[in-house]
């Protein structure tokens, strides 16, 4: 963990891009990243993980099957390096925060959303960021955040950073100044340090405290107590390049839509009665670029430097 960098030092302008195996873009004629016949699939973990692609390899078999294009999976450092990879044409297909795919839309790069993660079949591709404390904290509410050291996420995660920094605000708290502001580097890290005593407060996502490390026998029921929740926040997207080719990208963003689930995955033969994709959700639901618009209000309530960086 390492303290939070100051907002005006820019998340996009200092990343750099760590993919093995991307080297110099090398257009194909579908307008794709990698050699000929080749896309790009981009992700970064929620938390630590080794196992990422493993848990993508359904989806990423599914797409290889419905495009005729060789899928290369490539798990990013940070939000920032699958903001800087999409820019350079190095990323074909990625899957972001909601508030790191603003951000890319903001500062210029040519990626649509076109799907975001449910949790459950028939669900909304929504969840919630939490506020938590240690079980034995006498912190009661987000007001009480005030003085303490403070555990976020990212600076370009929407639950573990952007939603908890304007919740501060209407607190009346300064995120920079009023709090001693830790970077965990991932959800299950901030939750972690929390329960730990690490840090006095934090912030995560909801399935990362409430299902996610219980689940995995590394947290146990009542270690942290939450006593703040955001409204919903749109999931997770996944994004397609604006530079393929429109058949191409038309067939990526149906095939998402529709197959990038459990049931279809499994009923299907790309895994088995175990099947989880990405994060261990069920899939992703069709969505536009407007459903993040949510996102973009937060934006205006933090003027968080980073959402007009251009």
């Amino acid at each position: 963990m390492s303290p939070t960098p100051r907002r005006g030092l820019g998340l996009i302008a200092v990343a750099t891009l760590a993919l093995a195996g991307c080297g110099q873009s090398a257009a194909n004629d579908d307008g794709g990243s990698g050699d000929a016949g080749t896309l790009v699939f981009a992700s970064i973990p929620s938390e630590e993980s080794t196992s990422l692609q493993e848990a993508f390899q359904p989806v990423i078999d599914m797409l290889e099957q419905e495009t005729g294009k060789q899928i290369e999976f490539q798990q990013a450092t940070d939000y920032a390096a699958i903001i800087e990879g999409q820019r350079a044409g190095k990323i074909d297909i990625a899957q972001y925060g909601a508030f790191s795919y603003v951000l890319a839309r903001n500062s210029g790069v040519e990626t649509t959303a076109v799907a975001s993660q449910v949790e459950e079949k028939g669900g909304e591709p929504g969840y919630q960021s939490y506020g938590i404390v240690n079980a034995a904290s006498p912190v009661r509410d987000l007001a009480g955040f005030q003085g303490k050291k403070t555990c976020f996420v990212d600076p370009g995660s929407t639950s573990g950073y952007l939603y908890p920094t304007a919740g501060l605000i209407n607190e009346g708290i300064d995120p920079e100044s009023g709090i001693t502001p830790v970077m965990a580097g991932g959800h299950d890290a901030s939750v972690l340090a929390v329960a730990s005593g690490q840090c006095e407060v934090g912030f995560a996502m909801d399935s990362m405290v409430d299902t996610q490390l219980i689940q995995k026998g590394q947290l146990k029921q009542g270690d942290v107590r939450t006593v703040w929740r955001s409204e919903v926040i749109a999931g997770p997207p996944i994004a397609v390049s604006d530079e393929l080719d429109p058949a191409l990208r038309g067939k990526i963003a149906r095939a998402i839509q529709e197959k990038a689930n459990v049931d279809y995955l499994r009923s299907n033969g790309f895994c088995g009665e175990d099947c989880v994709v990405g994060d261990d959700v069920w899939g992703f639901a069709k969505v536009d670029d407007g459903f993040f618009d949510g996102v973009r209000r937060v934006c205006d309530i933090t003027k968080d430097e980073q959402c007009t960086t251009s």
